[in-house]
């Protein structure tokens, strides 16, 4: 390829951005500087214009409250885009406030972007093109599994064997490394929007209480358990009892949010008993030793690394910072990037 000195430019004064596309949360990790987003990825939109009114947090807070113009929208579900044009409008929103924050002269950035293992060309070419019409000068994509064992630490390089398993919003995905590849891996669409669906329709169909899915989301990560807690927690929901119309308070126990998830905390814990039946005989003795590793922000439900450590018999851990795990992956990439390139999906 011809030396191009305007390319050259670019790259030696713009950003290098690391971007943890998440069905419920966005994170963008700018090389030297470390994390300097974290919002849900969440966009209110003018329902006439289709233009965006508010993105992030601010949206969010919007949920269930807007105007009959206005509507708040996930532009992510299940780990992939479900609405380009919004994903592409909230992607460039948020490597502009990043811009923002750098003195570098400009905007066009190097973007590192984190995907579910699972996803098919179609899905993986959209994320691509989002970024670059958000004003990427270069994407290259990452499977978050591998991003967030980067991050943590893992040997992923060495003739050892290692295991992560990454809980996100959308997916679920059980990946197991050794000697620089990945053994084998497994993805599946149950995480923590699943845990949230399985509070509210328990609330609904037991006290005909209807609830919202941020008081789901509330209800999960201040008392929701995958283990029997040392001392059992309560929470005060609010909603719309179904039978009357009315208004209703209700107070519900970790115990019963506990049974409420259980269905969709087996499916994972399953799914990693059957990864680990794929795996020969001499990376099981290493994960014994090394243990398994927990990451995303599903690993921080109560009790998940006790759960998983009891039904599998190897020792489970929560990666410090679970959430941010695949943007720190991301943006270890990009201070490295002759030596972990390897680890990168380019598309052409």
């Amino acid at each position: 390829m011809a030396f191009n000195p305007i390319n050259w430019i670019l790259g030696f004064f713009s950003l290098d951005i690391g971007i943890d596309l998440g069905t419920a949360n966005t994170l963008v990790n700018v090389k030297g500087k470390g994390i300097v987003i974290n919002e849900p990825s969440w966009v209110a939109i003018n329902k006439r214009t289709r233009k965006p009114y508010a993105v992030g947090a601010e949206a969010k807070s919007m949920v269930g409250r807007t105007p009959a113009n206005i509507i708040a929208v996930r532009p992510l579900r299940d780990g992939v885009i479900s609405e380009f044009e919004i994903t592409r409008e909230m992607l460039g929103y948020f490597i502009d406030r990043a811009h923002q924050q750098s003195i570098v002269p400009f905007p066009r950035p190097r973007v590192v972007v984190g995907i579910p293992s699972g996803v098919t060309e179609v899905e993986k070419r959209a994320v691509y093109d989002a970024s670059m019409l958000a004003g990427a000068r270069e994407t290259y994509l990452i499977e978050e599994p591998t991003a967030s064992a980067i991050a943590v630490g893992l040997p992923v390089g060495e003739i050892v064997g290692s295991m992560i398993v990454d809980i996100g919003g959308g997916t679920t995905e059980v990946t197991v490394f050794s000697m620089g590849g990945i053994v084998t891996s497994r993805s599946l669409r149950v995480a923590g929007d699943e845990l949230d669906q399985d509070i509210l329709n328990f609330v609904r169909n037991k006290y005909n209480l209807l609830i919202g899915e941020r008081m789901a989301e509330e209800v999960k990560m201040k008392i929701g358990s995958a283990f029997p807690l040392p001392e059992e927690k309560t929470i005060t929901v609010r909603g719309r009892n179904l039978i009357s119309g009315l208004p209703e308070t209700l107070e519900l126990s970790s115990v019963e949010i506990r049974e409420a998830m259980s269905g969709s905390i087996q499916t994972i814990i399953d799914t990693v008993k059957d990864t680990l039946d794929e795996v020969p005989p001499e990376i099981v003795a290493d994960l014994m030793d090394i243990g398994i590793c927990l990451s995303g922000g599903g690993a921080n439900l109560l009790g998940l690394a006790d759960r998983v450590s009891d039904e599998v018999r190897i020792h489970a851990w929560v990666a410090e910072d679970p959430m941010s795990c695949v943007a720190r992956g991301a943006g270890m990439i990009l201070e490295d990037f002759d030596n972990l390139k390897n680890w990168l999906i380019k598309i052409d």
